[in-house]
């Protein structure tokens, strides 16, 4: 019985104890990428950002919200998103362009399962 009671403890004490994957340990650093090795869509999306608009998409600007915690903590608002066209989707496709406020950007291709930063 006392053998038991010791597996039962263990078994809890791991349950609390050993990490639960996360979506910030399947990115654990960002990776970076030049500006010019983006696509072409990329670049000018980055062009209307700096410029201030206007943008296409009527979603473009609205708040990212990090839910995936893949990118540095930041208060809510702290960053924008940016839709990417992909010239073969029928609608807004998955690439994003993700604008931090101290101006820093990151790029998705697959919809925010994965970022690189942009060195412009």
């Amino acid at each position: 019985m006392r053998s038991v009671l010791w597996l039962v403890l263990l078994f809890l004490f791991a349950q609390f104890t050993v990490p639960l994957p996360s979506a910030r340990q399947k990115q654990t650093s960002i990776p970076t990428i030049d500006a010019t090795d983006l696509p072409k869509e990329a670049r000018q999306t980055i062009a209307l950002i700096r410029k201030g608009g206007p943008y296409p998409y009527k979603k473009d600007g609205v708040v990212f919200g990090n839910f995936e915690k893949l990118l540095p903590r930041h208060e809510r608002g702290y960053y924008r998103e940016f839709t990417v066209p992909t010239p073969s989707a029928r609608d807004r496709g998955a690439r994003r362009i993700i604008s931090g406020k101290a101006g820093e950007l990151y790029y998705t291709d697959d919809h925010y399962q994965s970022f690189k930063r942009v060195r412009e």
